[in-house]
C-alpha cells in the first residue's frame, strides 16, 4: 500500500526526510511526498490558494495515483487531507490528520493566523519573513521544536510565492469556513482514520476540542505526549511507531 504524505506552511517535503527514513525501515518504502502548491511546489496560472482549490489538487494527485492509499497529513496538509477523507474517500486506504482539532466549530484561529488573514497586517508580517535571513529563519524554526537539519532544507523554500499562498489559503478558510466545513467529519469515518494529537503542539485546536473532533470523524487518537507542532522532525522513531501501528491494524 502506498504511503502518501502532505505538508503544510510554512514547509517543503523535507519536513518528512527523518520520518520517511524511519518508515522505510519498518517496512513501508512505497512512499509519496506530495508538495502543495506554493509550498516547494510551481503555482498553476490563476491559482488564488484557496482551501477548495487545495482540496481539488489533492484530489486530482490521487487520482493519478490510481488505487487507495495510506494518507497522512499535516499542518495545512492535515486539513487537506480531511477535505479528501470527507469528500472522496474512495481514494483511500486510510487516512491521518494531525490538525483535526481546528474543524470543531469552537475552535479559534491562533494568533498569528488571525494576523496573516487581516489585510495589511498579513502582507507586513510576510515582508517581514522574506527579509529574514535563511539561516535566522531556520533557527528559528529549530528553536520551536524542529530539528536543526531539517530546519536547515525547510528554511530556503520559504519564498514570496509561498507568502502570497499563505494569505490566500488563510484568507479562504476565515471562519465560519472551517466551522462549516467540520459539520461533514462524519463522512470521513467512510475509511479508518487517525488523529494524532502531540500534547505541546497549541495551533491546532485544544485536546478535547481535538478528540471530540476525532470521534465526530471516527477516527482513533494516538497522543504523542511531550512532541510539538513539527513531531515527524522532533521524534521520528516514535512518530513511525505510530503510524505502522495504526496501518497493521487495518
Amino acid at each position: 500500500m502506498t504511503v502518501v504524505l502532505v505538508h503544510g506552511n510554512p514547509e517543503t517535503e523535507a519536513i518528512w526526510d527523518l520520518l520517511s527514513e524511519r518508515l522505510a525501515a519498518r517496512g513501508r518504502t512505497d512512499q509519496v511526498r506530495l508538495s502543495p502548491p506554493g509550498f516547494g511546489a510551481p503555482v498553476p496560472d490563476g491559482w488564488t490558494a484557496t482551501v477548495d482549490e487545495y482540496r481539488d489538487w489533492l484530489v486530482a494527485e490521487l487520482e493519478r495515483i490510481g488505487e487507495p492509499v495510506d494518507l497522512v497529513g499535516h499542518d495545512w496538509g492535515g486539513s487537506h487531507v480531511l477535505n479528501v477523507a470527507m469528500s472522496r474517500p474512495d481514494l483511500l486506504h486510510s487516512w491521518c490528520s494531525d490538525v483535526i482539532g481546528i474543524y470543531d466549530p469552537d475552535y479559534v484561529w491562533h494568533d498569528l493566523a488571525q494576523v496573516w488573514q487581516t489585510p495589511g497586517e498579513g502582507e507586513e508580517e510576510i515582508e517581514a519573513r522574506l527579509a529574514t535571513p535563511v539561516e535566522e529563519f531556520a533557527q528559528g524554526l529549530a528553536d520551536r521544536g524542529m530539528d536543526p537539519r531539517v530546519a536547515q532544507r525547510v528554511a530556503p523554500g520559504f519564498d514570496a510565492e509561498m507568502g502570497r499562498c499563505i494569505l490566500g489559503l488563510y484568507r479562504s478558510a476565515a471562519q465560519p469556513v472551517l466551522r462549516d466545513l467540520g459539520a461533514r467529519l462524519p463522512d470521513a469515518a467512510a475509511r479508518p482514520g487517525l488523529a494524532l494529537i502531540s500534547t505541546e503542539d497549541h495551533f491546532v485546536g485544544t485536546d478535547e476540542q481535538r478528540r471530540r473532533a476525532a470521534a465526530r470523524a471516527g477516527a482513533r487518537v494516538a497522543v504523542l505526549d511531550g512532541l510539538g507542532h513539527w513531531w515527524m522532525a522532533q521524534d521520528p522513531d516514535r512518530g513511525a511507531a505510530v503510524l505502522t501501528e495504526f496501518w497493521d491494524s487495518l
